[in-house]
């Protein structure tokens, strides 16, 4: 039974309910000696915490789309068929623009918000390069299919999910594809394919996006693998110019490192809620040394290339959640470099859904301007009525993953 499934749910609700019901029709009915009658009501009083535990589990797990499958939640799944040391670049020397197609079958993918919108498509992606074998969802705009775009190729924007997430999340939890469907087909933004690829690639652990031979790479898994599989597939256009990579929370710091790291591949990129220490996920792989963490700091990597990369990023937050992050590549952002940070009250919603689901139409009208897309009508909403900014309190915890400088124990942050 698929733990996000519609039958587990009535389960769990079915059982709930006869777990309430239970007591309240045999607790003075009970029969033979005192210490049986005993044990019976607490099983009764076990069972029915346990009903309620796991029903409200279901329900947050379906609206956050936290955990795609039972592999997921128990931290047995491993997506990661070999991991060579692909070097600097995550090509490991191999020509993959000159690799043959990739051609892959899709399917129509299940779940909550999967079947509307047209629907999205999966498919089960071996990456030639990356050694990663995972799902990747797509979902198509309005005008793909229309006769008179047949020859037209479509800018894309990968969507990442935070830490535990599913892949899934962008277009269940977010409902990305149902909110920008209708502003695609006005003109207020531009007709992006959106691709959301698996991240959650380790049992128990979070990859931070990077190449860690012998265990996984997720960076070239993102910016070589399914790209080219999309690239392939579909009437995209190339990278970098075409592709843009958006991402909340963990993929937020995803989303940013990967542009940052690659701007022959990405031309712009979102974090709403991010980071860019590693550390600020503290299962993130990418944290588990000092060298690791400072190969796949954004911060770091935009100070210290040696020509600033010709990328855009807009950065989203709450102060103490993402807004000093922003502030920090800001500071340190050179021409051609951009920089757009978007500060947040505390009141608009917190590390949550409900913070990040009403930003999606601002950013996309963001990523129509930024990637060349003006053709496209409206004007870009998301530049202006921000609140004013302050300057990050000096030895914030933030502050110091923005800089790099943060340890560990003092890496705590929200779920």
């Amino acid at each position: 039974m698929s733990l996000t499934g519609t039958p587990f749910l009535y389960t769990t609700v079915v059982l709930a309910l006869v777990a309430l019901i239970l007591p309240l029709l045999l607790w003075s009915r009970m029969r033979g000696p005192r210490p049986l009658r005993t044990a019976a009501r607490v099983l009764m009083l076990l069972f029915a915490q346990g009903t309620a535990v796991t029903l409200v589990f279901v329900l947050v797990n379906n609206q956050n789309n936290l955990y795609d499958n039972w592999a997921d939640l128990f931290g047995t799944g491993n997506h990661v068929q070999q991991a060579a040391d692909l070097g600097r670049d995550g090509t490991g020397g191999i020509a993959f623009k000159r690799l043959p197609k990739v051609r892959q079958a899709f399917r129509p993918a299940d779940g909550p918000g999967m079947r509307t919108a047209g629907g999205v498509k999966v498919t089960q992606l071996k990456g030639r390069v990356s050694g990663v074998n995972a799902e990747v969802y797509v979902w198509l705009p309005p005008q793909y299919g229309e006769p008179a775009y047949r020859h037209r190729k479509f800018p894309v924007v990968e969507l990442l999910p935070g830490y535990p997430g599913s892949a899934k999340a962008w277009f269940g939890s977010l409902k990305a594809h149902e909110q920008l469907l209708p502003l695609m087909r006005s003109g207020q933004v531009a007709p992006f394919i959106l691709v959301a690829p698996r991240t959650n690639l380790l049992a128990g652990v979070d990859t931070g996006c990077a190449n860690v031979p012998g265990q996984v790479n997720a960076d070239t898994w993102l910016s070589i693998d399914v790209p080219k599989m999309v690239m392939d597939n579909f009437r995209a256009q190339p990278a970098p110019q075409g592709w843009a990579v958006a991402g909340y929370s963990a993929g937020a710091h995803c989303a940013v490192k990967l542009a940052v790291a690659h701007p022959d591949r990405f031309r712009a990129a979102v974090s709403m809620s991010g980071y860019n220490d590693p550390i600020g996920e503290r299962n993130s792989l990418a944290a588990q040394s000092p060298a690791l963490r400072e190969r796949n700091n954004p911060y770091l990597l935009l100070r210290k290339a040696p020509v600033p990369p010709r990328i855009a990023l807009y950065v989203s937050g709450e102060s103490g959640d993402g807004y000093q992050a922003g502030v920090a590549l800001e500071s340190i952002a050179k021409a051609p470099t951009t920089v757009h940070v978007v500060f947040l009250p505390r009141s608009a919603g917190g590390h949550t859904m409900a913070l990040w689901r009403p930003q999606v139409p601002a950013v996309f009208r963001w990523l129509t301007l930024q990637m060349g897309q003006n053709h496209a009508r409206g004007e870009d909403r998301s530049l202006t009525g921000t609140t004013p900014r302050a300057p990050s309190t000096a030895g914030s915890t933030r502050a110091a993953l923005a800089s790099g400088s943060a340890s560990r124990a003092g890496a705590a942050r929200r779920p």
